[in-house]
């Protein structure tokens, strides 16, 4: 069992959990995941690390609720425990853990959409820690799913933020957001990172791609299961079949088939949608258990 060190109302919808688990939180870094389940009868949830303290032994999630184990665990008080926290799973970043070389040649923005404020935040502050001065685009449909921003203050060069609506900061999407950076900020990057809903992510590759500012993505939001046996986060980058839990969740944003991802999701939903791309995919619809390749 697992401990809740620490619970944070972050919008109606959107909490962080800070967990106990000593054995996770020295092991994770930057762009991994953990496998959350709430009892013994419980489904899988993977859920990006947003961070670790090792010295403290703990490691924090923020969770959104979209289905009825999400609703369970944030239910779930302070000092109360969950059934099983498995990680850390998944690669961590390459662009994070590159070496100071490589680093000092880059100028890199973070473009985090809605929760994807949270697997960024990480990367951010571990860069910021190295002595790294990177900015950060966070956006969301209204001024009430704005999340860590205060956090996100505190390691970013500059934080850029945006609203759809017009709610809060600037109004327009991430996207407007960059374009407006460098138009009329006169912000200058050649890397960028991308994390939040899939179109989101799309959209913003298709301008960093005019912008010729290479682009990493993580697709996280497809995955289901965590380890590569369920099939639903297989994706095509580069006209190859990868499995976003596990040769993932970053990828080339320029090289991966978003459309195809988004509309698989969409048949994956329903049991008969499973089965149909199983009977078509075959040896390929899933990556087994992403340990014995």
């Amino acid at each position: 069992m697992y401990k809740i060190l620490n619970r944070k109302q972050l919008t109606d919808t959107i909490f962080s959990l800070e967990i106990e688990a000593p054995l996770v939180s020295k092991s994770a870094k930057a762009g991994q995941f953990v496998i959350v389940i709430n009892d013994e009868k419980g489904e899988r949830i993977p859920l990006t690390i947003a961070d670790m303290n090792p010295e403290k032994g703990s490691v924090t999630i923020v969770v959104q609720t979209v289905g009825a184990s999400t609703l369970e665990l944030s239910k779930k008080k302070e000092g109360e425990s969950i059934y099983c926290f498995v990680g850390p799973l998944g690669q961590p970043s390459e662009l994070v853990y590159s070496g100071d070389v490589e680093l000092k040649e880059k100028k890199i923005v973070f473009i985090a959409g809605g929760v994807g404020a949270a697997p960024v935040y990480p990367q951010v502050k571990e860069l910021h820690r190295r002595g790294y001065k990177v900015d950060v685009i966070l956006g969301a449909r209204d001024k009430s799913l704005i999340i860590m921003e205060e956090e996100l203050k505190e390691v970013a060069e500059k934080l850029y933020i945006c609203t759809d609506n017009g709610s809060y900061g600037f109004k327009g999407n991430v996207c407007d957001m960059l374009k407006y950076a460098i138009k009329n900020d006169g912000r200058s990057y050649n890397q960028a990172v991308a994390i939040g809903p899939v179109i989101m992510m799309k959209f913003a590759c298709l301008l960093t791609k005019e912008l010729n500012i290479p682009t990493i993505v993580s697709m996280n939001p497809i995955m289901v299961d965590g380890t590569g046996m369920c099939g639903a986060c297989r994706l095509v980058v580069d006209e190859k079949v990868k499995f976003a839990c596990v040769d993932g969740p970053e990828f080339d944003g320029w090289k991966v088939d978003f459309d195809g991802a988004m509309r698989r999701s969409k048949i994956y939903k329903t049991e008969e949608g499973r089965a149909l791309l199983k009977a078509k995919e075959g040896d390929t619809h899933d990556g087994g258990c992403g340990y014995c390749k």
